[in-house]
């Protein structure tokens, strides 16, 4: 036996610890010698000599039921054999062929880019981070779901023979996963997004809401959403599906009130509710009324709950409108036969085309309309007008065609249209979810109002209009025959119109005098909610009224001190007469409005208020909460639909819990993605733009020999004109 010095015996339990009881066989003995041996033993077997080879960090050793050690590679688990002469050859040999191993060499070769922070949040603009692309299964079960919720996928999905083939063509380490797995996946995302949600929405000081009832076909359920919108840190304008939520009969305004509330207090902004839009339904108005007084009870309602309940207005002029085209529905409906009988076989569409050819009309192409929408009704009629002169040409040649509209007819198409077509902007406009519409509302509805007077009042219009448009003012008196302050406050708030807006057009809506009580109506409620805001501005910051303190208005901190400063400023206080300082609503009223000039960038008014808020600190706290007001409760594709909102059958057959899991989560993984999506587009122009200028700048000073203050002037002349272009 060798002999071992103090530092070999010293360091012998550390070396048998680490190699787990793998030592020589030779200076081992049986299991149980072992354990009945000395103690001190131990320290006289001889240290194992350390692996050199580097293919032992793609291998593991391990022990075998019967006692040997095997070689285990670390990327398809196989085992090999460990050879006493040291040898690794056949070891090498494997890695070659080991197809595990081939495809994670290609991987380490990638380099993708991810966020830094895989929610995307929303406060604060992540940098993409730099990662080696390494399979993560569990990272690609998270992105399937999210890709489930976003595009609304069956989770049957998964478990198709194409789908895993697909995937394991791309990534061999993928493992197929059961439809169960995956709903448990799209659970947890729902709960990541939602407590994600609810940590965005600690940092937000009001929000409006909008509800909206849904149903189901088949199993005639109805479902309530509710929808948040706030304009977040960034100045971004966020609409969010809070809640959808199975409503159970019967479907009272206390039922209404109660679930919403319950909502309110699930997500914490119970304190935070500054809107609530929904449509005209008499339960709505008394969920809405029941609200206001339970919100009174325990807070103040800003400017005393008057901007509180918002009435969906592509709700009322869809009203409006069903009650126009109700006046030519027969003639509405031969249009409907006309275009149906054309469309109905090759044979038809044929000869009409050739007619169309023979009178030179530069128009080809008949629609049909969707009776659940009076937008496409819209439509048709205006695209079957242009063919009036083609259809008795028509009628002579096929016999089988009955439904054909006189000229009388046609003249009152073209009136109802010439009427539709401002209802349809107007729609289009204040229906949009991406951008504000309450600084939008009052001049949509000054159109309609202007043009439906016109129309009323012109002696020389058929008795027919007039009738159609009586109907229409009577519903439009309705709902905003009255002065509507949210509309008018949102319209102030927009620097393009101020006052002036009111001044212009409330003279032509209101008669007389009313419409001067309504401006100082207008007025009043304005400063009222200014003086609110400005009152919790400076509760919340420890300061006085700062407005009436014109040093303190311009910031200067004066201390006492030997200085002398305390002295001089009482001095200047009894020479100087000091105005007190105006205050951000005086001053920006009485500053002139903005001109927005021709230009291909649609003015944004959020990033007004955004490069303006040190300016006015407490009135763009105002106008972001205004702002955020959504003036409808359905998105811009539903506002025309005369239907419910109904849900399909897919999404019908599953349990309520599963719904709100399918439509919410959806609804977040959307707005997550959008959001990341821009971010990376952005992020790889001007990661290309830079080393694009950098190569030119190289080449282009030494080949040409020009100078590089030159070459800078071409390239900055050059960066604005591609800015213009982007942003075009």
């Amino acid at each position: 036996m060798e002999s071992n010095t103090p530092s070999d015996i010293s360091s012998a339990p550390n070396s048998q610890q680490e190699n787990d009881g793998l030592v020589n066989d030779r200076n081992t003995h049986s299991t149980n010698n072992e354990e009945n041996a000395d103690e001190g033993s131990s320290h006289f077997q001889k240290k194992k000599r350390p692996k050199t080879s580097p293919v032992w960090a793609d291998f593991t050793e391990v022990k075998m039921p019967d006692g040997t050690m095997k070689a285990q590679c670390r990327f398809c688990k196989g085992r090999l054999a460990i050879i006493s002469s040291s040898s690794t050859s056949h070891l090498k040999r494997h890695l070659k062929t080991c197809g595990p191993k081939a495809a994670h060499d290609l991987k380490q070769q990638k380099i993708t880019l991810q966020a830094a922070d895989s929610g995307c949040n929303q406060e604060k603009h992540v940098t993409p981070a730099l990662t080696d692309g390494k399979f993560d299964m569990m990272k690609m079960r998270e992105s399937v779901a999210h890709w489930i919720l976003m595009h609304e996928h069956p989770f049957t999905i998964v478990e198709e023979e194409g789908f895993n083939m697909m995937q394991k063509r791309g990534m061999l380490e993928w493992e197929n996963v059961s439809r169960v797995s995956i709903k448990k996946d799209c659970e947890k995302v729902f709960e990541i997004e939602k407590n994600k949600l609810k940590n965005l929405l600690k940092s937000i000081s009001k929000i409006s809401v909008t509800t909206d009832m849904w149903k189901s076909t088949n199993q005639k359920i109805e479902y309530m959403v509710l929808t948040g919108h706030f304009v977040d840190s960034n100045w971004q304008l966020q609409k969010r599906v809070l809640s959808f939520i199975h409503l159970p009969p019967p479907h009272r305004g206390l039922e209404i009130a109660d679930n919403l509330y319950k909502c309110f207090k699930d997500w914490g902004i119970e304190n935070k509710v500054f809107t609530i839009s929904v449509d005209n339904a008499s339960n709505n108005d008394s969920a809405v009324r029941i609200l206001s007084e339970t919100f009174s009870r325990v807070k103040k309602l800003p400017c005393g709950g008057k901007l509180f309940h918002v009435r969906c207005c592509a709700h009322i002029l869809n009203l409006m409108v069903q009650d126009g085209l109700s006046r030519i529905s027969y003639i509405i409906e031969d249009i409907h036969e006309t275009v149906t009988f054309i469309n109905q076989n090759e044979g038809r569409l044929n000869l009409f085309s050739e007619i169309v050819q023979q009178l030179q009309l530069p128009h080809r192409k008949l629609i049909l309309e969707c009776k659940t929408r009076w937008n496409s009704t819209y439509q048709m009629l205006s695209a079957a007008i242009k063919f009036k002169e083609v259809f008795p040409m028509y009628k002579e040649r096929e016999p089988r065609y009955l439904c054909c509209p006189s000229n009388d007819d046609w003249l009152k198409v073209e009136k109802v249209c010439e009427i539709l077509e401002v209802f349809d902007s107007a729609t289009n406009i204040i229906s949009g979810s991406e951008y504000p519409t309450s600084n939008l509302f009052l001049n949509e509805i000054f159109r309609v109002k202007v043009l439906l007077d016109k129309k009323f009042e012109d002696s020389n219009e058929d008795e027919f209009v007039h009738d159609m448009v009586k109907c229409m003012k009577l519903k439009f008196d309705k709902y905003w025959g009255d002065c509507n302050l949210m509309m008018s406050i949102g319209a102030i708030l927009d620097p393009k119109c101020k006052m002036r807006v009111i001044e212009f057009c409330f003279p032509r809506m209101y008669p007389g005098n009313e419409a001067c009580e309504n401006i100082d109506k207008v007025k009043k409620a304005l400063y009222e909610l200014y003086k609110e805001y400005a009152d919790e501005y400076y509760s919340s910051s420890g300061e006085g009224n700062g407005e009436s303190d014109g040093l303190r208005g311009n910031n200067v901190t004066i201390q006492a001190s030997s200085s002398g400063w305390s002295e001089f400023a009482q001095f200047v206080r009894t020479v100087e007469n000091i105005q007190p300082q105006k205050s951000d609503l005086d001053n920006y009223l009485e500053e002139s409005c903005y001109i927005c000039e021709e230009d291909p960038i649609p003015f944004d008014v959020l990033q007004w208020w955004r490069s303006n808020s040190l300016k006015y600190r407490i009135l763009s706290r105002m106008a972001r909460d205004i702002l955020a007001i959504p003036i409808t409760t359905v998105a811009s594709e539903a506002t025309f639909s005369v239907g419910s909102r109904v849900i399909d059958t897919y999404r019908a057959s599953l349990a309520t819990e599963t719904v709100e899991v399918l439509l919410c989560g959806g609804d977040w993984c959307r707005s997550l993605y959008a959001f990341c999506s821009f971010f990376y587009c952005f992020y790889g122009f001007w990661l290309f733009f830079i080393v694009s200028f950098a190569v030119f700048f190289v080449v282009f000073t030494d080949f040409y020999a020009v100078e590089a203050e030159e070459v800078v002037l071409m390239l900055s002349w050059y960066i604005s004109e591609v800015l213009k272009a982007v942003l075009h």
